[in-house]
């Protein structure tokens, strides 16, 4: 029998339970889906989530400090992580409230947070991991934003860092962010792999106000040109390299190591699709692992899902970052995996279905 083979019997299997459920076919919507998904991620009928964690990665820009594309200084990046340490953001209450593992990792914060080598619980009861590949990028108005040897390197952090995860029994993990002017280098990686020209790719990002937009745009559409990102399109390495982030590339190393493991892989905005479309160069067959938490209110998120050809799961105007929408979709997947494992049957429940 082909794995095609398999996988169809499977789905039919799935869909088979989903319907034979005690509600009318469809009745649950999404919900549905989203049980048939990860019954399909998991090559089982009856799938679980267990352990779901979220991992923000944390690192600096070296645009950030032209003040060009950020109104923001770039020690907010480091406030905001210690902010994390202390339990004190949207992702601690949000990870909090529905019993999910946080975990902090500086990638490449411009300051020393914790002494090297540490991991360990903080304040807050959070995981942090020093895994720092430098104080910030080079400014890529300038140069490249680092090495490809760094790019690389930064990768293979990431995935080191879900392998980890997963062997303590996680097999649902999501990925948010920290790092002032990273939605810039989002941006541009975007317009590099889609195409899309980098103004339709640009947004706000942290606050910036209308004449503020239009310097980014300026700022960015020069960074484009000097790298000439739009022959790199398909050089995920080379990308990274150049309008890269040192969060951005361990993510997307995470990427390719949950999909490795065969986790569910809840992706939450713009700068965490823009991690997975270099990620899906290297390997495309992870969107098969992705569940799309939500559609970004930042500018460019909806048409890098249209990219993808994803469909999200909320639709809630955020755009803070830190992992925030995939923390609010770990429940429904949750909800989805419950329905399927509790709710009655027809036949279970003495309940007559339609002829």
């Amino acid at each position: 029998m082909t794995t095609n083979t398999i996988t169809t019997s499977l789905q039919e299997q799935l869909q088979h339970k989903i319907n034979n459920k005690t509600k009318p076919p469809g009745s649950l919507g999404i919900l549905e889906e989203i049980a048939l998904r990860v019954g399909l991620i998991q090559e089982t009928i009856s799938p679980v989530i267990s352990l779901p964690h979220i991992v923000v990665f944390a690192g600096d820009h070296g645009i950030a400090k032209t003040g060009l594309v950020n109104p923001y200084p770039q020690e907010v990046t480091a406030q905001m992580v210690l902010n994390f340490l202390n339990g004190g953001a949207a992702i601690n209450v949000f990870c909090r409230q529905h019993h999910i593992t946080l975990q902090v990792v500086d990638a490449g914060v411009n300051h020393e947070l914790i002494p090297p080598s540490s991991q360990l619980k903080v304040k807050g009861g959070e995981v942090f991991l020093d895994a720092k590949m430098g104080y910030g990028t080079g400014n890529y108005l300038e140069g490249p934003a680092m090495s490809e040897q760094a790019a690389l390197a930064a990768i293979e952090k990431g995935k080191a860092v879900v392998k980890t995860i997963a062997g303590k029994g996680c097999n649902c993990i999501g990925f948010g962010e920290m790092g002032i002017g990273n939605t810039s280098s989002a941006s541009l990686l975007m317009s590099a792999v889609t195409g899309i020209p980098v103004a339709d790719c640009v947004g706000r990002g942290t606050g910036v106000n209308d004449a503020q937009l239009e310097i980014k745009i300026s700022t960015l559409e020069q960074v484009h040109a000097l790298h000439q990102l739009h022959l790199l399109h398909d050089q995920p390495v080379a990308l990274l390299s150049r309008a890269g982030g040192f969060e951005i590339a361990m993510m997307a190393g995470a990427y390719l190591e949950a999909a490795e493991q065969k986790m569910v892989i809840v992706v939450d905005g713009f700068i965490a699709s823009a991690a997975l479309l270099i990620a899906q160069l290297i390997n495309p067959s992870l969107l098969t692992y992705c569940l799309f938490a939500h559609t970004s209110g930042e500018r460019g998120h909806e048409k890098m899902l249209q990219h993808l050809q994803a469909k999200t799961m909320l639709h809630l105007g955020m755009r803070l970052g830190e992992g925030t929408g995939a923390a609010l979709a770990i429940p429904l997947i949750q909800s989805a995996v419950k329905f399927l494992q509790e709710m009655a049957s027809f036949e279970s429940a003495g309940v007559s279905n339609k002829e």
